[in-house]
């Protein structure tokens, strides 16, 4: 018997009707929603061919969204490998066993998890802009990576840990057994198999750091977002202008999340691999008929 079985019972006639019922309901509240909606829009002169034709010009693209889609690019890039390199180090910390370290790694890791990626951002800006310590155009691609990094890496660190924690101890075991340190079992046998596991939510935490680079138009850095804004205000389309940089944002977000969930089946199939025949299989195969 299955979980499934266990946990849960087959609905009936009745019930499969009741939610057939619900489902009927559902989409025809979603339909008469977004029909008002349409229509709402259309009253306010919001579907006017002239609030969609500058979409459709060289310039707007040249000028406003590609630059904005390149900062917003340029930023999570960064932020991506950064986030990766601090995950690694402050995850193998965690697992460390010397207890400072461990101690410290674990402090780092509550605190900026804990810190909301506005907040950071917002910060980091002010307080890098008044050491002077950089050209202020730089100031907000610093500010926006460096939070990114602080946040996303903390996050990262604890998928190392629970990975290399939920790993079989037969495979510490196994590099204890041929000599090796806990370092050395933790960086060539044990971390290398978390990261395999793990892949999958980390490149969903990549989907996270792409989005959250939006956050950085608050601190005046020109990603997309803002630049969209820009292009809305001026050219009097602001609705318009944000659902195009929405529909872009999707476009990527929706790429992101299925090479995640390509990256789990084929990871999945190949710890799992080719389905084995059972020996008496084998056997019958090699009788001839008859």
């Amino acid at each position: 018997m299955s979980a499934q079985q266990v946990l849960f019972d087959a609905p009936g006639p009745k019930a499969k009707r009741n939610i057939l019922i619900g489902n009927i309901v559902g989409v025809l509240f979603i339909v008469g929603l977004l029909a008002w909606l349409i229509t709402a829009l259309a009253g306010q002169g919001q579907l006017t061919a002239a609030k969609w034709t500058p979409f459709l010009e060289t310039r707007t693209w040249q000028f406003f969204l590609l630059p904005g889609l390149w900062d917003t690019l340029r930023a999570a890039g960064v932020a991506i490998v950064t986030s990766v390199v601090l995950g690694l180090l402050l995850g193998i910390g965690r697992l460390s066993h010397f207890l400072p370290i461990r101690w410290l790694a674990g402090v780092i890791v509550e605190f900026f998890r804990a810190v909301p990626v506005l907040l950071m951002m917002i910060f980091l800006w002010l307080a890098i802009g008044a050491a002077s310590i950089m050209r202020p155009q730089d100031i907000p691609f610093i500010a926006v990576v460096t939070a990114l990094t602080l946040y996303n890496g903390s996050v990262i660190a604890e998928l190392v840990r629970s990975g290399v924690e939920g790993l079989p101890k037969g495979q510490r075991e196994a590099g204890m057994a041929i000599g090796m340190t806990r370092g050395q079992s933790l960086r060539s046998i044990e971390v290398p198999q978390a990261l395999t596991a793990m892949l999958p939510a980390l490149v969903s935490q990549f989907v996270v750091i792409l989005k959250d680079s939006a956050l950085g138009y608050i601190i005046t850095y020109t990603e997309l977002l803002q630049n969209a804004r820009r292009l809305g205000v001026g050219e009097g389309n602001l609705l318009q202008a944000l659902l195009i940089a929405a529909v872009i944002f999707i476009i990527i977000n929706f790429a992101l999340s299925s090479l995640a969930n390509r990256l789990s089946k084929l990871l999945s199939f190949r710890t799992a691999g080719p389905a084995r025949k059972d020996p008496e299989q084998k056997v019958a195969a090699a009788v001839p008929a008859g």
